[in-house]
């Protein structure tokens, strides 16, 4: 069968970063990269963030942005040429012959489009569907994803739903017109287990239909679930590639072994807590309208100490962070905060201590503002008492930064780089208690496992709590002391780490453990160059 995409050469460069202090010199971000899709195969491109694997996604259907230079041997998609393709020419190959999942939801839905609009729209530009069955189809569609009362969520606005259901409805929107071929980005980050397993189930019906799949992810798990060939990436160029199987079983480059083994995660020792509650929740209830998100939770949290809070998207996680954040008052309950009234106070009088509790969010692209520079961004945070320089080079240092993202802009930044300036935005008022709402779901292996080092000596040096909320069961167990399981609104089991992990009680955590993806035996072994904390990158370099 022929090869629905075949790629030689390719190449993308880019000009000098903005005028002014921003300006960063020219990026060449893509080096001589080749590979080829069959239909019903999955290619699986992995790397670190800023590896160049968005940027080869984006620029086979010619959206590698404005001042992009892309150049290619070959690049066909489908049996046709596209190196000539202009913006008119694409609109004939974007969503009827491939389909984008891409990696930021909130940013690519539109915000004033209803759900069910969004889903239907390729389906109108490309006619693939009489316009008397569209409303059905895009139901059909959600469904499919995995999405909870479709017909009604079809008519909620973007803003309405769940990291996790943004997603879902962004992978229905790009399977809307029946793609030959399918560019996933990142397409299960913001998915919990269960909901994760459902959507490699969906993509791999698609593939044995014959959909090509061309899967981007940071994910060794997933690449061994779905993928028949792997190819991995290191600043833009692939350095090992083959059968999935040979490559995660054996590899040969010093790269992919230390990406293998920062993908697994060990329970670090944690030092017993025994000082009293920052945080105290009691008995709190949200509801929307008629339907309840959170209902008669409880929990406390002490000075040094993480509590990590798991589930499925929409059971009520990020409706916890906005009520113990002060976002969001509560229908009842109350919290506390350094034991003093908090969620009841009115915002006047919360201002003055919000500093005492920060929120990292789980979209870091539309929680930084896009005019603002990296240094900038950092030291809005920085008591004015503080040397603001000296404190923002501290703070870059501490999540793996350097001096050159300075006066960079959040558009400059990968999505890891974009998620760990937001984590040194938290920081940067030293706050008691950290709320961290999927901190981590963005970064690769390797930035993962430094950031959690990170937080672990955040808590160590200056006894920070940690609400840690996360889809991740690998993450939870790194870095919790005990652990909320919610479901339906409602905590369902709760225990330290050690109980829930290995001795779960309710159904519903054992269904979310066995659900969990592993890359393999070979992770366990990790290369003798790669000690605690270090990169892939790092590992692999000669010495």
């Amino acid at each position: 069968m022929s090869e629905l995409l075949a790629v030689a050469g390719l190449d993308v460069r880019f000009g000098a970063g903005r005028g002014g202090s921003g300006r960063s010199g020219p990026v060449h971000a893509v080096r001589d990269v080749s590979f080829s899709v069959a239909p019903g195969e999955c290619l699986a491109l992995v790397g670190e963030s800023g590896s160049g694997k968005s940027t080869v996604a984006r620029a086979l259907l010619g959206l590698a942005g404005p001042g992009a230079r892309v150049r290619a041997r070959a690049l066909r998609v489908d049996g046709r040429d596209v190196t000539g393709f202009r913006a008119r020419d694409w609109r004939s190959v974007r969503g009827r012959v491939v389909g984008l999942v891409a990696q930021d939801a909130l940013v690519s839905l539109d915000p004033l489009r209803r759900i069910g609009a969004e889903i239907a729209e390729p389906m109108r530009l490309h006619r693939t569907v009489d316009r008397s069955r569209t409303g059905d189809r895009v139901v059909e569609l959600l469904d499919r994803v995995g999405v909870p009362d479709p017909r009604a969520r079809a008519a909620q606005y973007p803003h309405e739903l769940s990291g996790g259901l943004r997603q879902r409805a962004l992978i229905a929107s790009a399977l809307a017109a029946g793609p030959r071929l399918l560019i996933a980005d990142e397409p299960t980050t913001a998915l919990d287990v269960t909901v994760q397993a459902q959507i490699l189930d969906l993509l791999a019906a698609a593939k044995a239909d014959g959909t090509g799949l061309l899967l981007i992810t940071h994910d060794l798990g997933v690449v061994a679930r779905i993928a028949d060939r792997t190819a991995v990436l290191r600043q833009g160029t692939v350095v090992e590639s083959g059968p999935t199987p040979e490559l995660l079983g054996a590899p040969h480059h010093p790269y992919t072994r230390a990406l293998l083994a920062a993908s697994v995660l060990r329970p670090a020792a944690r030092p017993a807590k025994r000082t009293g509650p920052v945080l105290e929740v009691a008995s709190v209830s949200v509801s929307y309208g008629a339907r309840t998100a959170v209902r008669d939770v409880s929990f406390t949290l002490r000075a040094g100490e993480t509590v990590g809070l798991v589930g499925e998207s929409g059971s009520g996680k990020s409706s916890v962070t906005r009520v113990v954040t002060g976002l969001l008052r509560p229908d009842s309950g109350t919290v506390r905060l350094d034991g003093e009234p908090w969620s009841a106070l009115p915002e006047r009088l919360r201002r003055p201590r919000r500093s005492r509790i920060q929120l990292v969010h789980q979209d870091p692209y539309s929680a930084l503002d896009p005019r603002f520079t990296v240094e900038r961004i950092i030291a809005e945070g920085i008591g004015r008492q503080e040397d603001r320089a000296a404190r923002t080079l501290e703070l870059l240092g501490l999540v793996g930064l350097g001096t050159e993202h300075l006066h960079r802009r959040p558009d400059q930044l990968s999505g890891g780089q974009r998620q760990r300036v937001a984590i040194a935005r938290a920081l940067a008022p030293s706050p008691a208690v950290l709320v961290c709402d999927e901190p981590v779901s963005a970064l690769d292996a390797s930035v993962r496992a430094q950031v959690l080092d990170l937080l672990d000596g955040i808590q160590r040096r200056l006894g920070t709590a940690l609400l840690f909320v996360s889809h991740d069961l690998s993450v939870i167990r790194r870095i919790s002391d005990r652990v909320l399981v919610m479901k339906d609104a409602e905590v369902v089991e709760e225990g330290t780490a050690q109980d829930v992990f290995d001795a779960p009680r309710h159904p519903y955590t054992k269904a979310l453990l066995a659900a969990v993806l592993t890359p393999g035996p070979v992770a366990a072994a990790p290369p003798a160059s790669l000690s605690p904390g270090t990169s892939p990158a790092a590992a692999a370099r000669p010495r």
